[in-house]
């Protein structure tokens, strides 16, 4: 069965993005970090790779997504409270990156969004499952 995951995202400046993403709270495996690429730790079993877009490269065959313009995907990461929702959003802005949509509540899930430094949106959420409408 799967123990883990790695996300894989282009950068374009790569020094540009550890400092982002530690000006939000996340921390970096030095045994995969290089001048190429870093592995960002997001929970206990799971990564985010920022590779450099000329590495990157290396994985895929296709064009490399221009994350400003297009989306290539949707990361959506869960955190322990409404607080914490806003607060990673608001450090993100605070260091550099945009507001993609504002905040939804839906009573039992709550979610804000932010587009880091190269585009890539990432959706912040809490979720109180027990509170989920029965159908």
């Amino acid at each position: 069965m799967v123990s883990k995951i790695f996300i894989n995202l282009a950068v374009k400046d790569l020094k540009k993005s550890i400092t982002f993403f530690t000006k939000l709270g996340f921390s970096f495996n030095p045994k995969f970090t290089d001048e190429s690429a870093t592995c960002m730790i997001i929970a206990e079993n799971i990564f985010a790779m920022l590779l450099t877009e000329e590495r990157f490269k290396d994985f895929t065959k296709k064009e490399i997504c221009n994350a400003h313009k297009n989306t290539e995907v949707l990361i959506a990461i869960a955190v322990e409270s409404r607080e914490k929702v806003d607060e990673l959003v608001k450090n993100a802005v605070d260091a550099g990156g945009s507001i993609y949509m504002n905040q939804q509540d839906h009573g039992w899930m709550y979610v804000h969004s932010f587009a880091d430094l190269d585009g890539h949106q990432w959706e912040i959420l809490y979720m109180d499952e027990s509170a989920i409408p029965k159908r």
